[in-house]
């Protein structure tokens, strides 16, 4: 079932544009957001949560436009663009307290279970923690609400390799109970580990949006790793 849909997503800066971005999410999957530094993957996710404003396009939520709709919407949705910057000073227990103030979905449960599992200490201010446990920290508050979708920017930044298996680990959980994972990442291993489906782009359009071993069919050559499909694809096979 389709939960989220992108289409004809434009943005246009004086250096940079999204051209015409188009792909559904589908709940029970796990999307892969694929492309290099600078392609569109942060503008495409912030258009998506109305963090910036697109110049034209539709995106839409469990069939209903995000316009009109975002509070409602948001509820249901996790996010997570990596390191937490606010509140600073404060510990990581007051955060909480003032982030489930707004879902009615809070699940304390889920919020002691990955409490545990990221083995983060609640009563540190983020500036006594590593990058890598920071993204923990925000991955957790994203997770504790039983979102329907998870848009992830950039979520194993950070993570070392055992951190970044465990979450890959816990994204195959979370489809299995019918969330869909969207998340973007430069680190291909990643996508050939837990990937149903790839979003492609290249220079703000999207090449590709389809399911992994399609992906694989259309751009691999036989025999070579995904990341070294993509290496050779940035070296220009595909741009127009």
């Amino acid at each position: 079932m389709i939960i989220a849909e992108v289409k004809d997503l434009v943005k246009k800066y004086p250096s940079f544009e999204l051209k015409s971005v188009s792909f559904a999410l589908e709940s029970g999957r796990i999307t892969g957001f694929i492309g290099r530094n600078g392609a569109g993957k942060t503008t495409t996710i912030k258009s998506m949560l109305n963090m910036i404003h697109p110049d034209s396009g539709m995106i839409r939520f469990f069939d209903s436009p995000l316009t009109g709709n975002e509070a409602k919407i948001k509820k249901r949705i996790g996010y997570s663009a990596g390191t937490i910057s606010w509140y600073p000073r404060k510990k990581i227990r007051d955060i909480v307290d003032i982030v489930k103030r707004f879902y009615d979905t809070w699940d304390e449960a889920e919020y002691r279970k990955y409490l545990e599992l990221f083995s983060i200490d609640e009563t540190k201010t983020p500036l006594e923690l590593s990058e890598g446990m920071k993204v923990k920290v925000n991955l957790m508050l994203a997770l504790s609400h039983r979102s329907e979708v998870l848009i992830l920017d950039e979520p194993t930044s950070g993570l070392d390799p055992f951190s970044r298996n465990e979450l890959l680990e816990i994204f195959t959980d979370l489809k299995n109970e019918g969330v869909a994972v969207f998340f973007s990442t430069h680190i291909i291993s990643d996508i050939e580990k837990c990937a149903d489906d790839i979003v492609y782009i290249s220079q703000g359009r999207i090449v590709a949006a389809m399911q992994k071993a399609d992906f694989i069919r259309q751009f691999s050559v036989a025999g070579e790793s995904l990341e070294y499909t993509m290496l050779r694809l940035e070296g220009g096979a595909v741009h127009a």
